[in-house]
């Protein structure tokens, strides 16, 4: 059984890997034909939070007998917080299909994706309390590509069935601290559930922090909207974090494009504006810090079995635009993006800082409150 689970995982990393091989050899345009989607999206019928009141719904739930973040890297010791915080993550894209603008639940490929992503990424957050991981009808990775009204939908159809999840996180924890989580498409639901569910609302008073990694927040425009400050130190609780990680020599022009051609949550142009980049080897904004301030990076075995953590592999310095470069290129599997892109490894690069992140700030919140 084992060994047909790592043929299966084998697979999986065969078909990320090819979709990395198309971005990188055939460009945008040419990846924009193999993975969007042709036809419109289809209406998705909306979930409710009764929904989510089902742990089988969830990757990571209190009443599942396995959690896909329980997993540790070899060697590390867990420990959980006394009283630990409720913790909310949202997976970041797993569905590659161009059949579908919103991936089926019941899709192999993609829910097999977002069980490794979980184990990557929402593990940091095991020592500071119980961490909460809904599965939901993301958007597929081609309403990435192609802004136009199918895309928009999609990612609304996907958003909606986050906010039914988080209804029923808030339902199940209807008191104490919160912490929010997010990566890439997850990050942009993230930011979307500050601006509408708990800006200027009680919640706002419970959030510990919110880690909106892996996707632009616009300094300027963002956070004045959301009225929700960066954490500017690694003691600042009710704040963001959000970073994007590079190594060099970085190549991110399209990325920037992108972020400057869109609008902020106040409605104006980001254009001009810094991205917000916080660095998680000082748990402040902006910065450098030297690789020996690396706690651990995570890397996975070739087959995904096992993880282990390396100390002091990368650095992290923010640069003018706001983003995160870590130095040298790190060997830490096939993930890596066109121009020195090391999205996919936002978490992986330095897991063991930002669980203490997430910990301390978790404790000091309990503290002050």
């Amino acid at each position: 059984m084992a060994r047909k689970f790592l043929y299966v995982i084998a697979a999986l990393i065969v078909l990320v890997i090819a979709a990395l091989f198309a971005l990188r050899i055939w460009g945008v345009e040419l990846a924009r034909l193999a993975f969007v989607p042709s036809k419109d999206v289809v209406a998705l019928t909306p979930l409710t939070p009764a929904d989510y009141d089902k742990p089988d719904m969830w990757f990571s739930h209190p009443r599942l007998r396995t959690s896909t973040v329980k997993f540790y890297p070899l060697g590390y010791k867990p420990r959980t917080l006394t009283k630990g915080a409720a913790i909310f993550y949202i997976h970041p894209t797993t569905y590659l299909n161009r059949s579908e603008w919103n991936a089926p639940l019941d899709d192999k490929d993609a829910k097999e994706r977002a069980i490794q992503i979980n184990r990557m990424q929402a593990s940091v957050f095991s020592n500071a309390g119980e961490v909460w991981s809904p599965r939901y009808r993301q958007a597929t990775f081609g309403s990435f590509l192609a802004p136009s009204a199918n895309a928009t939908k999609a990612q609304d159809y996907a958003y909606k069935d986050v906010e039914a999840a988080f209804s029923a996180f808030l339902k199940a924890n209807p008191a104490g601290p919160i912490l929010l989580a997010g990566h890439s498409q997850g990050s942009l639901h993230l930011l979307r559930l500050l601006n509408e569910r708990v800006k200027g609302t009680p919640l706002q008073t419970r959030l510990v922090a919110a880690y909106v990694v892996g996707w632009p927040v616009s300094v300027a425009n963002d956070l004045p909207a959301l009225g929700i400050p960066a954490c500017d130190s690694p003691d600042s609780t009710g704040c963001i974090l959000s970073w994007q990680s590079w190594a060099e020599p970085a190549d991110y022009a399209i990325n920037l494009a992108a972020f400057e051609g869109s609008k902020g949550l106040n409605g104006q142009p980001n254009k001009g504006t810094q991205m917000l980049c916080s660095n998680p080897l000082t748990g402040g904004v902006g910065g450098a810090a030297k690789a020996a301030a690396n706690l651990g990076t995570l890397k996975y075995a070739a087959d995904k079995s096992e993880g282990k953590l390396l100390k002091g592999l990368v650095l992290a310095r923010c640069d003018d635009h706001g983003m995160l470069l870590i130095g040298d290129a790190p060997d830490l599997g096939n993930y890596t993006m066109p121009g020195n892109n090391y999205h996919v490894y936002d978490y992986s690069l330095f897991w063991a800082n930002i669980s203490a992140d997430a910990e301390r700030r978790v404790a000091r919140f309990q503290a002050t409150k």
